[in-house]
């Protein structure tokens, strides 16, 4: 329960906050209070999810635009890969918390936090919201997808 308090009141100040969201999440997972950085999942490479099944920090050395954000990758393989399908590895609703975007909010993720499922990348805020997250998947993803759009309109 403490969990979704703090989840909430990070999504009120973030939201009191903010203006246009960006199609791609840039939140920083860096503090409390998140700000925007111009890479995208802190710096992770989104394909690693897929291929080792882990999160992985991305190189400076390998490094993609796309959506206007930089995408950063532990090798040119993983670089190639997304390159080549940027759709296939991005995460769901532009990185946000699949939960937040659920309960129409954009916050930021914990890179660590994440689940693969069938074909797609979901992150979430942190586990205890991840558990949350996970007793309905479907029916938040639902949600999310209806929401998404006007998320980011804004």
């Amino acid at each position: 329960m403490f969990a979704r308090t703090v989840f909430i009141a990070s999504i009120v100040m973030f939201t009191a906050h903010a203006s246009a969201a960006p199609a791609i999440n840039t939140l920083t997972n860096a503090s409390f209070f998140a700000s925007r950085t111009d890479t995208a999942i802190n710096g992770y490479d989104t394909v690693a999810y897929f291929t080792q099944m882990k999160p992985v920090k991305g190189s400076d050395s390998f490094v993609f635009e796309w959506k206007d954000a930089k995408w950063r990758f532990s090798n040119q393989g993983n670089l190639d890969l997304f390159r080549g399908n940027p759709g296939k590895y991005a995460p769901q609703y532009g990185g946000y918390c699949a939960y937040g975007v659920a309960n129409g909010n954009l916050v930021k993720v914990d890179p660590e936090q994440f689940t693969v499922q069938d074909g797609k990348l979901y992150l979430n805020y942190d586990a205890d919201i991840q558990q949350e997250w996970k007793k309905d998947v479907q029916g938040f993803n639902r949600l999310a997808d209806s929401k998404f759009p006007a998320l980011i309109a804004k």
